[in-house]
Order: structure tokens, then C-alpha cells, then sequence
């Protein structure tokens, strides 16, 4: 227990080191033990009792809520620690839900979230997390703001526009799609000097054409899901130039089939062009080396030409891009149940791009992990700037988790 805490000690240091004021770099050390703690609620007031010497309510209060510190200098250091542990295969971007019951907090509204599987009140904030498979790090957030907290937005709502001043948002943050605050975050991460080896993602981003086009403006690979409702030309269909009839503008290039969906073009290939792979060791008991089961599936893998708006960068070639197009499907079924795009090389193996689309598991493990042991949807502040401070805060106690994970036994990582 001793050694674990000097461990934090020094992890707090490193990532607190910014911090101009003594009082400041003791509370933000004082919150993340809170975190780690035992206890089924981490909010301020049941967290402060836990914490001893350092349980002082009023001031864990000011700091996470009120105290002036970007998050941003905190998220910077953390990424750069879980960048040298992890040395990280891809970043993941998803988004979890923060469920609420009234409507006093930051950019709460009814919205989906996949949290509740439903249109329900909550707060949605998107993550960027650092990962390969044995271990990933939540390192960057943004607090999706509904266009009706927006007042530049048609949806505008007077009341939740009002309520703006009084939940600290800043003025010039406005209403952007989840996929948007998704870039945003990519380009933060990047100007922090991390790495981008791959871009991991559900179809609720990699279904943006808008997208994967900025992923591919910026040079990134990337494996994200879509639905098997985009369309796709074969890898070997090729463009023709229609006849010109003189007058006129001249006709568009253009392919002289129409382009099928996804799912039609696996099926074409037939579930014979499916092959056997296994990823990774799952959660259940099995005969895998570590004594768990193999997570296995079935999978089709093509070269296509994806089409549709937005979907050719700006370049004079007349050809779409040929992309991966990844499908999973289980030998138990009668049609392909999981599509993914991808701009890997084309020699990729195939066991590799599977295991490489399917490291988002990753992602729900952190979400899992930071939820149910680190108080990721208790904090009950309604500032802008306190959930902030709390996600960056609980992500920070979950990379401390993990680092004990990576280097000694979990049966001697208590805290308590």
C-alpha cells in the first residue's frame, strides 16, 4: 500500500507539474486518490469523507468546479506518460452517455446515447483514447453541445440558451457534430506531439463521409465502421467519359454501373469468401494461452471504390479511391452482420485488419472501467468547466490503474 501510494505521488506530480499554486497541485492530487478510493459514490461530499487529512469538501469542491485550470495542460501530460507505457497501435474515438434527471447541467438535453440504448436526458461526451490490445488510456473529451443550447442554431431553445452564463459555457462554443469534435480532438492530440498510427471508430463516426474524408485530408489511417447501406463500386470498376455532343458543359466522368450498397457486394462475394480468423483472448473461460476463450468469427475482406457525396478528395483523378471494405460474417448466419472501411494498405492480412477494426473493444472496457470504479458519471457540479475537470481527472486515475496493471500484480494495487 505504501509503495502504491508514493506511485500516485509521482504520477500526480508529473501531471499536475504545470500548476503555478501549491493548493492547486494538493487537490488535484487529494481528487484522483478520491477516485481510487473504495466507495460507491465519488462525488465531492462522500469522497472527501474517505480522504482523511485531505477531506476537505469545500476546497475538492472549488477546485473541480471553480478553479481556474485548463484541463487541456493535464490531458497533454497524461497523454504523453500512457503514449511511452502503452506505445499505442491506434487512437479510438466513441461517445458514452451521462445520464440526468433534471436540466440545470452543461449541455444536458434529451438526446440518444448508447448508454441507455434510447433517446433519454443526458449529457453526451465524446473520447479519445490512447490503445493496443492489452491496455488503452482515455486522454482527450469534448462535452457535445445539442444545437438547442446553440443561439446561433434554428433549433435554439430560449430556456437552455439562457441557462449558458449560468453553466460557464463559453461564448464562442457552439453546436458541431459529434464527428467534428472528433477531428478537433485528432488535431489537439497531434499538436501534443502524439503519434497517430490509426484511427479507430463505430459506425455512429466512420457513417460520416465528412469523416473519413478529414481523417483522409490529414494523412491518417484508419479502420471505422459503417452500415452496410453505403454504396461501393467494385475495386476493378473503372470510369468512363460519355460521348460530347459539342454544346454544352462537357459530361462528368462517371462510372457506367450504378454503385451497390456494402452489404450487396459482400453477399455477391458469397459466404464462401468468408475465412475463419481469431483476434483476441475474450473474458470467458477457455482453451486460449492465458486460460480464456479465442474470440473468433468469420470474415470477408474486398477492395471497392466507396461512393457517394463527399467521398472523393480534390484531385484531378477521375477514379475513387480504392479503400478495404471488412466484413464479419459468423458462420451461423445467413448474412453479413458488421461492415467496416478502411484506407489500410492494400496487402494488409486479413487477421491483422480484424484485429485491428476490432480494438474498439477497448474503448468499452475503459468506459466499463472508469463507470463502475471511478465515478466517471457522479459528478454533480453543472459547469461547463467542472465536467471537464472530472473526465480529465477520472481518466487520469484510470491511466494510474493501468499503469499499475503494466507493472506490478493487481492483488497489490489497493489503495486502501
Amino acid at each position: 500500500m505504501t509503495e502504491v501510494r508514493e506511485d500516485l505521488e509521482a504520477f500526480a506530480a508529473g501531471l499536475f507539474d504545470g500548476f503555478f499554486r501549491a493548493d492547486q497541485r494538493r487537490w488535484g492530487q487529494a481528487y484522483v486518490r478520491g477516485l481510487l478510493l473504495d466507495g460507491r459514490r465519488k462525488s465531492v461530499e462522500p469522497m472527501a469523507a474517505r480522504l482523511g487529512e485531505d477531506g476537505n469538501r469545500q476546497a475538492l469542491a472549488h477546485f473541480i468546479t471553480s478553479s481556474p485550470w485548463d484541463p487541456a495542460h493535464v490531458r497533454a501530460r497524461l497523454a504523453w506518460r500512457m503514449h511511452e507505457a502503452i506505445d499505442p497501435e491506434a487512437l479510438i474515438i466513441d461517445d458514452t452517455g451521462f445520464l440526468k434527471d433534471g436540466d440545470a447541467s452543461a449541455c444536458v438535453s434529451r438526446q440518444y446515447t448508447g448508454t441507455a440504448g434510447k433517446v433519454t436526458n443526458c449529457q453526451v461526451g465524446v473520447s479519445l483514447h490512447l490503445a493496443r490490445d492489452h491496455a488503452s488510456a482515455a486522454v482527450n473529451w469534448r462535452l457535445f453541445l445539442p444545437a438547442s443550447w446553440d443561439p446561433a442554431s434554428a433549433e435554439a431553445d430560449a430556456d437552455k440558451v439562457a441557462r449558458r452564463t449560468r453553466c460557464g459555457i463559453p461564448a464562442r462554443v457552439g453546436h458541431m457534430e459529434k464527428w467534428q469534435l472528433a477531428l478537433d480532438m485528432i488535431d489537439e492530440t497531434r499538436s501534443w506531439g502524439i503519434d497517430v498510427p490509426l484511427v479507430v471508430a463505430d459506425a455512429g463516426y466512420g457513417d460520416a463521409a465528412a469523416f473519413r474524408l478529414g481523417l483522409e485530408e490529414r494523412d491518417l489511417p484508419y479502420a471505422v465502421g459503417v452500415s452496410g447501406r453505403h454504396t461501393a463500386h467494385r475495386a476493378d470498376a473503372r470510369p468512363v467519359q460519355p460521348a460530347y455532343a459539342g454544346t454544352g458543359r462537357p459530361p462528368h466522368v462517371r462510372y457506367p454501373e450504378p454503385a451497390q450498397t456494402m452489404k450487396e457486394l459482400v453477399v455477391a462475394a458469397g459466404k464462401a469468401a468468408a475465412r475463419p480468423v481469431s483476434w483476441r483472448e475474450g473474458s470467458r473461460p477457455g482453451k486460449g494461452r492465458s486460460g480464456f476463450k479465442r474470440m473468433y468469427s468469420r470474415f470477408v475482406a474486398l477492395r471497392v471504390r466507396p461512393a457517394g457525396r463527399g467521398i472523393r478528395k480534390i484531385a484531378d483523378d477521375p477514379e475513387l479511391p480504392e479503400r478495404w471494405l471488412l466484413a464479419e460474417w459468423p458462420a451461423g448466419e445467413s448474412e453479413p452482420v458488421q461492415f467496416w472501411l478502411s484506407n489500410l494498405p492494400s496487402g494488409m492480412p486479413l487477421a491483422t485488419l480484424v484485429r485491428l477494426a476490432k480494438l474498439r473493444w477497448r474503448i468499452d472496457h475503459d468506459y466499463r472501467e472508469m463507470k463502475q470504479a471511478l465515478g466517471l458519471a457522479h459528478f454533480e457540479g453543472r459547469t461547463w468547466n467542472g465536467w471537464h475537470h472530472h473526465v480529465t481527472l477520472v481518466s487520469a486515475a484510470h491511466a494510474f490503474c493501468t499503469l499499475q496493471r503494466l507493472t506490478r500484480d493487481p492483488k497489490d494495487t489497493a489503495l486502501v
